[in-house]
């Protein structure tokens, strides 16, 4: 057994320290950490939105009874700090909160849905699974023409345009990432 040596024996010892050395300071990954820093960006982005909607659903049935007061508290105080800035999102926020207070409980479910779809997304991207790549990329990418539609259609809107490049942000980097990982 004295005589039979290792294949790697036969390399110079300053060669066998310097791939100790390597694999050292790089340590395999895990397959759990293998999502780059620009999709887990996008991930946490997901679960901002989620959190944003499951805040909306908290004030919803929370002031349900009460909303058309608090709503007009609520925008009185927006136009007070500022002016008419975001007005016609402002505008359709209430529009649609009024609408939602007349059939909360529906509206409850569906805002807890698109919280679910979320939050599942987000952990999907940051645990690096190919499905929800894809469904970064189908979800933010069908909105897109529906996006440029009223943006065009409609009088010109900055945070329309800000939600258009955004999305079209999000696709790029979430395509790349699937490109690199030879997803497509």
């Amino acid at each position: 057994m004295a005589n039979l040596s290792r294949q790697d024996d036969s390399l110079p010892s300053s060669s066998k320290d310097n791939e100790l050395e390597i694999s050292q300071q790089h340590p395999p990954r895990s397959r759990a950490s293998t999502a780059s820093e620009s999709i887990k960006a996008v991930a946490i982005y997901e679960v901002v939105k989620g959190i944003g909607a499951l805040l909306g659903a908290v004030a919803l049935w929370t002031w349900h009874n009460d909303l058309e007061r608090w709503l007009a508290t609520a925008t009185a105080s927006w136009q007070q700090a500022f002016g008419q800035l975001l007005a016609p999102q402002v505008a359709s926020a209430v529009s649609i909160a009024q609408q939602a207070s007349k059939n909360w409980p529906v509206f409850l479910l569906l805002i807890f849905a698109y919280a679910s779809l979320r939050f599942l997304e987000a952990y999907g991207l940051w645990q690096d699974k190919t499905w929800a790549y894809w469904f970064g990329v189908l979800g933010y990418g069908i909105f897109i023409p529906i996006e440029l539609y009223y943006l065009f259609a409609s009088p010109f809107d900055w945070f329309k345009l800000a939600i258009l490049v955004s999305n079209i942000i999000i696709i790029i980097v979430v395509y790349r990432n699937m490109k690199r990982k030879g997803l497509i």
